[in-house]
């Protein structure tokens, strides 16, 4: 039976230190000249007997302000090393991380596994490092215990590991850590941030929301259109860096209340796997903890902006708001106003600071499109203008195979031809065909909508009489 790495690291460790004990005590009795000769070739004999070289990666780094901070490389190399250890690891150790699908697993203490990369052999083994404790300290912490992972590959392979291998284990390490965790809404705190010297200028929970796109009622040739140009760009590295573009897009989302726009977000989202970010700017400061907050956000995300008409003076009405001075100075004077400006949302988005980070989306939503300035949504910063309008039969008919696992029924005629005469919300639709009981009867379901459709129907009569008197 082979013996592992660390026996064989050991055996040799052994060797080399009887060779170095015999030659200290020679070098007591040889002039300095000659000793100092012999000790380049003692190196080249340890180097010999030894071709194995060893690089270690530890669990929290330390100095630069970052003391006890969790090593990101660290965290990167053990998720890759998680599927192979829970194969062929001997000894494991499952945990329960927050964000995470499921248990992971990883190497238990002093373990050793075995890696190949394009037909070089790596070892990998999880060492402890327990650093002496103070002997006046009447409680000794447990938690001074160091992990650290050391790979251990023979010195031919240098250029293949130091160049290849290793960017292979932190890329394959950091897709396995985002696929494997759930995807996470954050929000940005107000008026908070580096200003009170808080850690981060986010707070978030875990994203739970069950919307896929084939809930989402639009016409299905649309929505295909849209779910691959999302496909396209998340696997568009290369292409973007090809045409000197920043590997960003924007999507506008516009339409009537309650046709979708918040559902289209999380379909997004839960299609590429992105943490979304919404982004209250009345909640900004100025220009300056914007650029923070966008910096601040992860590469694979979603950075929204709900209701961007109503959130600051966006509109394209912005040049005929003046303000008197002493309304200027009130402002100026009240630090819970935001003075996030038009010039300052567009830099974070389409200028300099939009390269900062990589695979990300920006999304803006509006009830109201025409009210919005055309420099903030033309095309170059939201490339794609999705509008989400009033449902359809064919919204109909998925809602009711969702809602009531009806493919037919003798009232689809009667509604296909009210909501053909009115303007009704997906959520309006929704909401009248969802059960009211446990018994979930689809025949009162539908009898609801076909009334809800009749009301509105009729109110929209009445206005119109009222418009012509």
């Amino acid at each position: 039976m082979m013996s592992s790495m660390g026996e064989t690291v050991m055996r040799m460790g052994t060797l080399m230190g009887s060779i170095m004990f015999i030659y200290t005590m020679i070098q007591q009795f040889i002039p300095r000249q000659i000793s100092d000769y012999l000790s380049v070739y003692m190196h080249r004999i340890t180097a010999f007997l030894n071709p194995y070289m060893e690089i270690s990666f530890d669990e929290f780094t330390s100095g630069g302000g970052e003391w006890l901070k969790l090593s990101k490389a660290y965290t990167a190399v053990e998720a890759y090393l998680g599927p192979k250890s829970s194969k062929f690891a001997k000894r494991l150790k499952a945990r329960i991380v927050k964000g995470n699908k499921g248990l992971v697993f990883s190497m238990d203490d002093y373990e050793e596994i075995v890696d190949d990369f394009e037909g070089v052999k790596i070892w990998w083994s999880l060492g402890i490092t327990v650093p002496e404790t103070n002997s006046f300290s009447r409680y000794p912490s447990a938690t001074e215990e160091r992990r650290h992972l050391t790979l251990t590959f023979h010195q031919k392979h240098r250029a293949i590991v130091t160049k290849s291998y290793l960017n292979h284990v932190i890329k394959e390490g950091k897709a396995s850590m985002i696929e494997n965790r759930n995807i996470r809404l954050y929000s940005n705190n107000a008026n908070q941030g580096y200003y009170e010297y808080k850690k981060t200028l986010w707070s978030h929970v875990e994203f739970e929301h069950p919307v896929t796109f084939d809930h989402l009622a639009m016409d299905p040739a649309k929505k295909q259109e849209i779910i691959d140009d999302l496909v396209t760009f998340s696997m568009g590295r290369d292409y973007y860096l090809k045409i000197g573009k920043p590997w960003k897009r924007g999507y506008l989302l516009y339409g009537p209340p309650g046709t979708g726009k918040s559902s289209m977000i999380a379909a997004m989202a839960k299609l590429l796997h992105y943490d979304i970010y919404d982004l209250e700017l009345t909640a900004v400061r100025d220009n300056s903890e914007l650029k923070k907050l966008l910096h601040d956000t992860s590469n694979k995300s979603i950075t929204v902006i709900e209701d961007v008409d109503c959130s600051l003076d966006l509109t394209s009405r912005r040049e005929k708001k003046k303000m008197e001075e002493d309304e200027k100075e009130v402002e100026e004077s009240n630090e819970d106003i935001s003075r996030v400006t038009l010039s300052g949302l567009l830099n974070v988005i389409d200028g300099l600071w939009s390269a900062c980070s990589k695979e990300r989306i920006f999304v803006f939503t509006t009830n109201y499109v025409e009210e919005l300035d055309p420099a903030l949504i033309r095309r170059g910063r939201m490339d794609k203008h999705i509008e989400l309008s009033y449902c359809c039969f064919e919204g109909f008919k998925l809602f009711a195979k969702i809602y009531l696992d009806l493919e037919s029924h003798e009232l689809f005629g009667t509604i296909r031809q009210l909501i053909h005469e009115v303007n009704v919300s997906p959520a309006d639709v929704a909401e009248n065909l969802m059960p009211k009981t446990i018994k979930r009867d689809s025949q009162v379901c539908l009898q609801n909508l076909i009334k809800a459709l009749e009301k509105i129907k009729e109110d929209g009569k009445l206005k119109a009489e009222e418009e012509e008197e």
